[in-house]
């Protein structure tokens, strides 16, 4: 990885995901690793500007690496996902999912609400949940293990906020993890 010309850390509802980019300047050389994977190899391109587009994760979300010269030799290299600029998709997804960690039986897990379709994942596992209305709001109910869990939504009162969701593990409320 001597020519390794940045890292990205992507968080999709089922995982933290790195993205890795090498760039020979000289050769053209483009190689793209998802997780450690080897996802696009291309030896000696005498275009060395331009883009690389692949896939990540399991909904497999479109990426685009671009490619473009500043100055001289220097390469300036921005990642895309689903068509925005890394740090606007990480905005609109803060809005889009609720993500909450916790350790659980020895091992930390990783969970994350789908708002827009209420999905719920565990560790890139997208799991079995039953919805259920209660008096105030919504219970969406899944498994981890051996423990019960819900997502508990409820309206918040003021427009502005919305809906109010809160994760619940044998019968104790989880900190949502600051977006």
């Amino acid at each position: 990885m001597a020519d390794l010309v940045a890292v990205w850390d992507v968080a999709l509802s089922d995982g933290v995901h790195k993205i890795e980019f090498e760039h020979g300047t000289t050769s053209g050389k483009r190689v793209v690793y998802v997780d450690g994977k080897e996802e696009i190899r291309k030896e000696w391109m005498f275009k060395l500007v331009g883009k690389e587009t692949f896939c990540v994760g399991a909904a497999k979300t479109k990426a685009t690496i671009n490619i473009d010269a500043v100055s001289g030799f220097a390469y300036e290299y921005t990642l895309e996902i689903d068509g925005k600029s890394l740090k606007k998709y990480m905005e609109n997804r803060s809005k889009t999912t609720n993500t909450w960690v916790l350790h659980l039986d020895g091992q930390d897990l990783r969970v994350v609400l789908e708002k827009d379709t209420m999905d719920v994942w565990c560790n890139g596992q997208k799991l079995e949940t039953a919805g259920e209305f209660v008096d105030d709001g919504t219970e969406t109910h899944f498994s981890v293990g051996n423990h019960e869990c819900y997502i508990k939504a409820v309206s918040s009162g003021k427009r502005r906020e919305g809906i109010i969701h809160t994760l619940i593990v044998d019968n104790r409320e989880i900190p949502e993890l600051p977006q």
